[in-house]
């Protein structure tokens, strides 16, 4: 019986390839796992993930002779989508994650208060995005589970300091102290695992000056990755940034479900990859629909009302869909 391996596992696969700590390669493991088609044909190739998975376990909980090893910090995905908080020490990070979540970070006037990682549930509209507070992305506080842990999440916001006259300096800084440690924003194109979808919250433009500080940063940055201008403090613009996040730094939409001859219930949308189409939605759904499919009917972007699409059509942010087998 042939593997049939589909493309989530296959990029969970690129990344145990690419994988630089042990935390990471036990994360893809999990990853392939969880993805690898469950069937006759790839017994073999379960076992052996759950031999390495079991391996990976057993070193990681001690070192030579026995010795254990430091912390691990491993932070389960949840939500749209996790979001790493990048920045320079006191750049407002945890302000931010405690004005759009309900975490309480620690928050203070002198650097590095942020010590472990610590994870939020941000609510944007009607979807949860998953933000980790981290320590500075300094060398007085940077250890490898921190690179770790920017290397497996989905995307990171950088944060800055808009009330900082050294902002362009930190941010130069910040950007090169990550490409040492095997971490590049990319926003364009195809990734590989060291390389990050990035979006930029310049932080504190309640500041006096922030504007002026704002308009040199985006000379500085230029097209590499958008910035948005906002506030932890005053709550400016945290719903654009909250949208941004999703639509443009996750890459996500959200799609509804509609039972024939019911209504669809907003409150619990799909959350899908864009460009999906209504095959790999009804997949998404269920396995059994996707089989089955023969059609579906669309309201929403680029259709009239419960127009007959074939099962490439590709789905936008907000439509509701009816699936037909």
């Amino acid at each position: 019986m042939p593997a049939n391996l589909g493309p989530q596992y296959k990029a969970a696969e690129a990344h145990y390839r690419q994988a630089i700590t042990d935390e990471e390669r036990l994360a893809a493991l999990e990853e392939m796992m969880a993805t690898i088609p469950k069937h006759k044909g790839t017994e073999k190739m379960q076992g052996d993930i759950k031999r390495r998975m079991a391996r990976l376990r057993e070193s990681m909980k001690s070192g030579p002779k026995g010795v254990r090893r430091k912390e691990i910090f491993r932070i389960d995905k949840e939500g749209a989508g996790q979001v790493a908080l990048a920045g320079p020490p006191n750049s407002g990070k945890s302000s931010l994650l405690k004005a759009v979540s309900r975490t309480s970070p620690e928050i203070a006037e002198y650097p590095f208060t942020t010590r472990t990682p610590l994870p939020g549930m941000a609510q944007w509209e009607n979807v949860q995005i998953q933000l980790v507070d981290l320590p500075p992305v300094a060398p007085e506080s940077a250890q490898t589970w921190l690179w770790a842990i920017l290397r497996m999440c989905d995307g990171l916001l950088v944060v800055l300091d808009m009330g900082d006259d050294n902002v362009l300096t930190h941010y130069d800084d910040l950007i090169a102290f990550m490409e040492q440690n095997n971490v590049t924003i990319k926003n364009q194109g195809e990734r590989q695992f060291t390389e990050k979808r990035a979006l930029c919250a310049a932080n504190k433009m309640d500041m006096p000056g922030a504007d002026d500080r704002l308009s040199l940063l985006r000379e500085i940055v230029g097209d590499r990755m958008e910035i948005v201008p906002c506030s932890a403090a005053s709550g400016d613009e945290l719903d654009e940034l909250g949208a941004k996040m999703f639509f443009d730094l996750l890459g996500k939409i959200r799609v509804y479900t509609r039972p024939p001859g019911k209504k669809p219930d907003f409150t619990q949308p799909f959350v899908l990859d864009k460009g999906v189409t209504v095959l790999e939605a009804a997949a998404d759904v269920h396995k059994d629909i996707a089989e089955n499919l023969k059609h579906a009917r669309v309201w929403g972007s680029g259709v009239f009302d419960g127009q007959m699409v074939p099962r490439d059509h590709v789905l936008h942010d907000g439509d509701i869909i009816v699936f037909y087998s």
